[in-house]
């Protein structure tokens, strides 16, 4: 790339190559990666497959336009590997790959691959687990929906139908973006085999689900992390079938035995139990040498933000299934280490796992050696930047991919045996890495315009003070002030972090010339499970009064912070914020607000497709009645469950953090931004928010996007909502229009 500086704008940003995940050889010589960009020109994107050499930093591309995902090396060189490709009528091509370091005219991708066999519907998650010391047999794992008779299904072949009618009969009838079928995701396993001519070729596929009623990855955004095999069995996590998914987020782990992995016989399910934890499972792994396995799982059914805990099956083979839990229990029944990882490794040696957790503003790379010791004590081994993928080497090392506020994609070797220091990607237990943007520069932009500040906190009680991430413009001239842009993040248990965003960039709005204040407020994720779970029936109460705190702060004691031009974004939970604000003192102080995606009512939140959140979130069931008793009544099914799941919880509970009753209160300028593929939070809020603002004579914009879900995620799309964004907050704090 061209380590020319540019303005950072939103075309910049949107435009600029989006490095995959990295997948390295196993002695970490060599990192096998994809690349996509957008043309806002020509209205195109383009893609790439590429090789890195580790030693020099040199780039090779194997492959141009091609639709390759799924990389997975086949050898400890890294010069064979095995990838998926769109192929003709919704298939894909499992295909064989060459990474030879050559620079020859007819290398093309035509040259550099075969096609071991075709599986017959979309696919994806590849995973592959060697079978013999000479590598010449493979066991492989994707996924792609079945049928409800457990075959492919593949949409480009299904029967076309003359109604759109669809008639349904309980609750989840959307989910995300789409309305449920009767297809579900399914697990399906081969074997990739060498013939005479030292060729692969792919087996017949086998659904290891088919008859089981289970579904795995859960949609909408389960893949590789949902599942794991070894030599002889799929570790892999699923709804709990009797649940209605609407009410519940309990996922179990389940073992798939395989006896042979061309044949479909000798398959046996078995389920993993753990006393007490009744929450979502996930991320599970199998160790290298087969025989031990880990996964994360949460305690309380209904609450998808509950702490994970690490368990580890010490035996995948004993009859009975046993987990142990990572660490010691304290006084609260909680694991010892006050984190909640997001994902899980073993290491090669099968010893130790690596995890990565949020922790304070950063998502770093723990190890646990020893995990069979509940007393052992996870040590950091990065500090600054945000991990979101490990993958341990032969050696010992770990090869992670990450990113920052200024960074959208570094890869680096951490080495566990070297202690890390607090100085970013140069940490002293990183020992390479690799820039997809050179730190920021080649963007404009620079580390050190990020920093973090700590205010009051409402809730004395679970902490005495928020962190905030702070974001300033390169340019900024210590002699001048600049408005502020206050942005709230979603969730509500979410967190704003040292991480690259193509959705809510900090510093797309700082090189407008803003100072961008990001407060952690009461419910952040990263700062302990106590303070991720204060946010339970207080949706206005304490984050609200974080935030004011905060603004106050911000106004007395930030150098440069113009407080009399302020504004403030917010999406999801942080557009329930933005309507709550309108309501309250605090809305008179901004200049303008931008709600995406927000709550307006919390009767609202009753046509989402995950009605545990509201449920759990507020308290209970608006309707619920303390001296109403669900079993004497004869209630089962869905009513029982809600009752059991969420408590008590009444009408006036859920109306006391509900926006649309300081209606009077509203006289801010507003844009609202909705889509009508938003299921998650529908349409109705956006629209109904905006004819308040309209009847009341109060400015305001409706934005929305017909094609679009909870996120907008197509380039011009994107472009277009940065730019109504910035041009209504520009607008309204004095700053010019963005072209």
């Amino acid at each position: 790339m061209v380590q020319k500086a540019m303005h950072f704008t939103p075309e910049v940003m949107l435009s600029a190559p989006r490095r995959s995940t990295g997948v390295p050889n196993a002695l970490g010589t060599k990192v096998l990666y994809t690349t996509s960009s957008y043309n806002f020109k020509t209205h195109s994107k383009t893609s790439e497959l590429h090789v890195l050499e580790v030693k020099s930093g040199a780039s090779l591309v194997l492959a141009k336009d091609e639709d390759i995902s799924d990389l997975n090396c086949l050898d400890d060189a890294g010069t064979a590997f095995v990838c998926l490709q769109s192929g003709a009528n919704g298939g894909t091509n499992v295909c064989i790959g060459d990474a030879t370091w050559t620079v020859r005219p007819d290398d093309a991708w035509s040259k550099r691959h075969y096609v071991a066999g075709t599986i017959d519907a979309p696919a994806g998650n590849l995973k592959i687990v060697r079978l013999d010391e000479e590598g010449r047999e493979f066991a492989f794992v994707v996924s792609a929906q079945a049928k409800k008779d457990g075959c492919l299904f593949n949409p480009e072949k299904a029967k076309k139908t003359h109604s759109t009618g669809r008639l349904y009969d309980s609750l989840y009838a959307r989910h995300w973006d789409r309305w449920e079928t009767k297809e579900r995701n399914a697990l399906w396993y081969g074997k990739l085999s060498q013939n005479k001519h030292g060729n692969f070729q792919m087996s017949k596929l086998m659904n290891a689900l088919k008859g089981t009623g289970l579904e795995c990855p859960i949609p909408p955004f389960g893949g590789v992390d949902n599942f794991d095999h070894g030599r002889d069995c799929i570790v892999f996590v699923a709804k709990d079938p009797p649940l209605n998914p609407a009410l519940n987020t309990k996922s179990n782990v389940y073992i798939v035995g395989i006896e042979s992995w061309d044949k479909p016989e000798g398959c046996a399910l078995r389920r993993v139990s753990i006393s007490g934890f009744e929450g979502a499972s996930t991320s599970p792994v199998v160790s290298p040498d087969g025989k031990k396995a880990a996964f994360l799982s949460m305690k309380t059914n209904g609450y998808e933000a509950d702490k994970n805990e690490i368990f580890v099956l010490p035996d995948l083979h004993a009859k009975d299934l046993k987990p142990r839990r990572a660490f010691a229990v304290n006084d609260n029944s909680e694991g010892s280490w006050d984190r909640s990882p997001s994902s899980i490794a073993i290491t090669s040696d099968s010893e130790s796992i690596t995890m990565i957790a949020e922790e304070q503003g950063y998502s770093r790379l723990f190890m646990l050696e020893d995990h069979f010791t509940e007393e052992a004590e996870p040590r950091r081994l990065t500090a600054k930047g945000s991990v979101s993928d490990c993958r341990p080497l032969a050696d010992g090392r770990i090869f992670i991919s990450a990113s920052m506020i200024v960074d959208n994609s570094v890869y680096a070797l951490v080495d566990p045996l070297i202690p890390p220091k607090d100085c970013g990607v140069s940490d002293t237990c990183t020992t390479w890495s690799n820039s997809n943007s050179n730190q920021g520069r080649k963007f404009g932009l620079n580390p050190s315009q990020v920093s973090f500040i700590w205010t009051p906190a409402s809730n004395k009680a679970v902490s005495r003070e928020i962190q905030g991430v702070v974001v300033k413009p390169s340019t900024l001239d210590s002699s001048k002030k600049y408005p502020v842009a206050y942005l709230i993040h979603g969730g509500p248990q979410g967190s704003w972090a040292d991480n690259w965003s193509t959705r809510w960039n900090l510093a797309v709005f700082a090189e407008q010339g803003y100072i961008v204040v990001a407060p952690n407020v009461t419910g952040s994720t990263g700062y302990g499970q106590k303070f991720t779970d204060s946010i339970r029936r207080t949706w206005g109460g304490d984050p609200y009064q974080d935030i004011v705190n905060c603004f106050e702060w911000v106004g007395e004691n930030l150098e440069g912070a113009d407080n009399e031009r302020a504004v403030a974004f917010g999406a999801s939970y942080g557009g329930y914020m933005m309507n709550w604000i309108q309501g309250h003192d605090l809305g008179r102080k901004f200049k303008a607000l931008v709600c995406h995606d927000g709550i307006l009512s919390t009767a609202g939140m009753l046509a989402t497709e995950e009605l545990y959140f509201p449920f759990h979130d507020l308290g209970g069931t608006p309707w619920f009645d303390p001296g109403y008793d669900a079993t004497a009544k004869g209630e089962r099914g869905n009513a029982a469950q809600a009752h059991r799941n969420f408590g008590a919880s009444t009408l006036a509970d859920w109306r006391q953090w509900d926006p649309s009753e300081h209606f009077a209160n509203w006289s801010t300028p507003q844009l609202l931004i909705h889509s009508s593929k938003d299921y998650r939070i529908t349409i109705s809020d956006g629209l109904a928010a905006f004819n308040v603002l309209q009847a009341r004579g109060v400015e305001s914009q409706f934005l929305t996007f017909p094609d679009e879900n909870h996120f907008v995620l197509k380039p011009e799309n994107s472009l277009l909502w940065h730019k109504v964004v910035l041009n209504w907050c520009n607008k309204h704090v004095g700053l010019p229009a963005f072209t």
